[in-house]
């Protein structure tokens, strides 16, 4: 459910779901708000499970478990997965040290099964976990002058430079925490957190108050990460080894044993990975289905993961795993049984003011 849900519907919000929770799919126009966000700033209301984990033992007990360096200084975070015994993503998560406690920001649907879980297993160790999504809101800031709109608003404290890392301080009357985020658009961008009984406030500054932001929705988030070449949690993460996905910001190779880390470990000293991602853009006007087969001549090579029509290239374009031996430009995919030609596009597909965290980097 929306946070301020009322507050959308104002607006003139066009709602939907993703991953059992409501969220805004656009305020009409989409196409007009994604060129907004590119040349100016947006705002938008992020759909996130939250879980909180606190004790002594917080700090060891998470970074046993996931792929990633747990930070131990307030203020920091990182990018993590947690994954199967056979290295496929179960659940990409958000991890910051917050002090005492640790926050953890994943897909909705994933927060009450994660912490259930995670519950069952703590035996001695000195850790509380629980799902906390209903106790904040967060806002996302994106654009080439997402900067200028955080110091427009926060006082008290500067924009945080550093990714994954975050300040405190308050917007209006309302505290808050800003964090520096991964720039999935690839805009710069941040995020809001806030308490749920602040939302309305700390939205209507967001919107209002020093520089003016676009109020967009899901519609526009997913146009403008396909265009970045952002790897999304439903649509390429999921049951994907984070090698075949060239998704080294969310690794670190150097930490202990964790759940899959040996199958990526073998993968990585191997060298390569047995599918890759990559941009296709498309001949004609027609959008192929996630799933479509790729084909190079008559052998399948590989799959759409999903794919969208472009407003700023004017073009439809599409992600892709392919064998990771391809070395053809010129593919082909099929929709509606027609056969539709496609070219191997460098990534990002439009340069913004930031480059995505999650940009495909292989060996």
């Amino acid at each position: 459910m929306s946070v301020i849900e009322s507050i959308h519907t104002d607006h003139g919000a066009t709602f939907g779901e993703r991953d059992g929770r409501t969220i805004v799919e656009h305020f009409g126009r989409p196409e007009r708000t994604h060129r907004a966000v590119r040349n100016v700033v947006g705002l938008l209301e992020m759909a996130y499970g939250v879980v909180v984990v606190e004790g002594d033992d917080r700090l060891e007990y998470v970074d046993n478990v996931v792929s990633n360096r747990v930070p131990d200084e307030d203020g920091q975070g990182c990018y993590a997965l947690v994954l199967d015994p056979q290295g496929g993503i179960e659940v990409d998560l958000y991890i910051y040290n917050a002090g005492e406690r640790l926050l953890l920001f994943t897909p909705p649907a994933e927060a009450e099964p994660l912490a259930e879980e995670w519950s069952e297993k703590v035996f001695i160790q000195d850790v509380e976990i629980r799902v906390a999504t209903d106790d904040y809101a967060i806002f996302g800031i994106h654009g080439p002058n997402a900067t200028e709109k955080i110091a427009s608003v926060l006082n008290g404290a500067g924009s945080p430079d550093n990714r994954y890392s975050f300040v405190r301080g308050t917007m209006g009357d309302e505290g808050v925490s800003v964090i520096r985020t991964d720039a999935l658009t690839g805009e710069e961008s941040y995020e809001v957190i806030c308490g749920a009984d602040d939302a309305e406030a700390v939205y209507d500054t967001l919107l209002n108050h020093g520089l003016n932001a676009a109020p967009f929705g899901y519609r526009t988030f997913e146009s403008l990460a396909l265009e970045a070449g952002s790897p999304l949690f439903e649509t390429e993460l999921e049951g994907t080894l984070p090698n075949v996905l060239g998704l080294r910001t969310a690794l670190d190779f150097e930490k202990g044993c964790y759940v899959g880390q040996e199958v990526v470990s073998r993968v990585e000293n191997r060298g390569q990975p047995s599918r890759k991602l990559v941009g296709l853009t498309l001949d004609g006007e027609s959008v192929p289905e996630a799933g479509g087969a790729v084909f190079d001549g008559d052998a399948a090579v590989g799959e759409i993961t999903r794919a969208g029509e472009s407003p700023l290239l004017e073009s439809v374009i599409a992600l892709a795993l392919v064998d990771y031996t391809l070395e053809s430009e010129t593919l082909t995919v099929r929709v509606g049984g027609e056969e539709v030609s496609t070219r191997v596009s460098a990534l990002p597909f439009v340069e913004g003011s930031d480059q995505s965290a999650r940009l495909p980097a292989y060996q």
